[in-house]
């Protein structure tokens, strides 16, 4: 992911020096399986463990025997094999490139959500603080962009907080599948290795063994991890979408934050655009096509091939650094968020109360009146309302056809904002139950 859009966790996680860091540690762990096995002596562990390091320096030698070799693992053996080379015929005995890089990737990734499942919790404690604080903020709902019935904002944030507690749900079943290794072998038959080596070194690494292996870990795990990177990403599009709509000019009901000294475009001064929104909307389609590949990855030639190799090395550094930032971005958003309530009541009266035009029509039929008559009525109403812009209110008073069934009190009463609200509280209940 370029800088731009890499916080500092990640940046350190996928660079080649933690990944590496990754590689050694697995391979240590397999060492002291080995001993426990009476493959390696003690004298030659407690060697191995004390001098073998990846820094910056080593790191340079690993891109010096990768160029010759123009393959990273083989580079990375010898790299540490320099530093013990009494004992460098016990390290990566009998295991194939896949053990180690398919194991410290689920690390990687492993602490990548975890990182990422923090970022949610912190937008879902936001969420949360919004919804309760803006309960009572009446504003207009909305379908097909066209004025439906009054919601309220705080409604909409419950909406919102909802679904990032099923998208923390996804993120932590991914998690949860994706922290397995492998130590067993060039095809998965623990043909130079021993299974209780695998369970040994992948029990100190708290990981689980991949009950059937090939050369790899199967890659619908991985999958399944951008898939739930890819819905999250989703979801803060949405959000991001409504408030790009709801920031318009003929709107103007929300508006991202604005800081002081920034400028929202180099030849119109006056404006203040919803670029962060914009920004999560372009990453998430980025994130989702990234979903594409990590599908196609699950098919490869019988034990194993390379083609998913290359595209991991971008598409999972990219889509959890992505969607990471993405995060935070969208916290930053909810945080300094302006809300304009007096607009929200404003645009209300825009439609001239038609949004009432349900309710008329409940009650119409609660009066006995047949659904396509009271159809026909309630829309005849709207009509003229519309057209004359007339309150709703006045035009249903002045049908007489309306009035043989319903007193002015009634009509009052029926459109009253509120009305529509009044099951608010058990919509809040099944959310916050406490």
């Amino acid at each position: 992911m370029i800088e731009r859009y890499t916080r500092k966790e990640f940046k350190e996680l996928w660079s080649d020096l933690k990944k590496f860091q990754l590689w050694l540690k697995v391979e240590l762990a397999v060492c002291r399986a080995w001993h426990k096995k009476g493959k390696i002596p003690l004298d030659a562990l407690r060697q191995i463990e004390s001098s073998t390091k990846v820094d910056e320096k080593i790191l340079e030698r690993i891109n010096h025997y990768e160029k010759i070799y123009k393959h990273d693992v083989l580079a990375f053996v010898s790299a540490i094999s320099e530093q013990i080379p009494e004992y460098s015929h016990y390290f990566h005995m009998g295991l194939t490139s896949s053990d180690v890089v398919d194991t410290a990737l689920a690390l990687q990734l492993r602490e990548a959500l975890t990182l990422i499942v923090k970022d949610v919790d912190s937008v879902l404690e936001k969420l949360k603080e919004l919804a309760l604080r803006e309960k009572g903020t009446l504003m207009m709902g909305r379908t097909h962009g066209v004025h439906a019935e009054p919601i309220t904002l705080g409604l909409k944030f419950l909406s919102w907080y909802e679904e990032m507690k099923r998208n923390k749900e996804r993120l932590l079943r991914a998690l949860e599948n994706i922290s397995y290794g492998k130590l067993s072998g060039a095809v998965g038959t623990y043909s130079n290795l021993d299974p209780e080596v695998e369970r040994l070194a992948l029990e100190e690494l708290g990981l689980k063994v991949e009950p059937v292996s090939t050369q790899i870990v199967p890659r619908d795990r991985h999958a399944e991890v951008v898939w739930a990177l890819s819905q999250t990403a989703t979801s803060l599009e949405r959000f991001a979408t409504e408030i790009r709509h709801l920031q318009r000019t003929e709107v103007g009901e929300l508006q991202e934050p604005f800081k002081e000294g920034q400028r929202g475009s180099s030849a119109m001064p006056h404006k203040k655009n919803p670029i962060h929104a914009e920004r999560i909307c372009g990453l998430a389609r980025l994130i989702r096509g990234y979903l594409v590949t990590a599908l196609e990855n699950v098919a490869l030639w019988h034990e194993r091939d390379i083609s998913h190799s290359s595209a991991e090395r971008v598409i999972l550094p990219d889509a959890t650094t992505a969607l990471d930032y993405m995060l935070n971005l969208f916290l930053e958003i909810l945080e300094g968020l302006v809300i304009d309530r007096e607009r929200m009541k404003e645009n209300m009266n825009l439609s001239f109360g038609l949004y009432a035009s349900s309710r008329i029509l409940v009650k119409l039929m609660e009066k006995g009146v047949p659904r396509d008559q009271a159809y026909e009525m309630v829309q005849r109403c709207a009509m003229r309302s519309w057209n004359e812009r007339i309150s709703f209110e006045e035009s249903l008073t002045q049908d007489q056809r309306v009035s043989e069934f319903l007193t002015p009190e009634e009509i009052k009463k029926a459109i009253d904002h509120w009305s529509f609200l009044q099951h608010l509280e058990v919509i809040y209940s099944r959310v916050f139950q406490e």
